[in-house]
């Protein structure tokens, strides 16, 4: 599973600060987040992501379970 960081309002829509997300793709991981945490689902569409540290926008691009995906909210960095 990869560790999804949630950052500033993300993170208080979460609830939590990290969680560990199955999916073998950005956008399943950024799916089952939503699924997991429903309060993101209004702030996702400003968000940016990195992965493993680099700015990420294509949500086709492969995850494996030791990466780890940072999401970012418009103020802190997002969109």
């Amino acid at each position: 599973m990869a560790i999804v960081n949630y950052f500033a309002a993300a993170r208080a829509a979460a609830g939590v600060t990290e969680s560990e997300i199955n999916g073998s793709t950005l956008g399943e991981v950024i799916s089952a987040a939503s699924s997991q945490y429903p309060q993101l689902v209004a702030m996702l569409p400003g968000c940016s992501y990195l992965v493993n540290g680099s700015a990420q926008s294509d949500l086709s691009t492969e995850i494996s379970a030791d990466d780890v995906i940072d999401v970012l909210p418009r103020f802190a960095g997002g969109a």
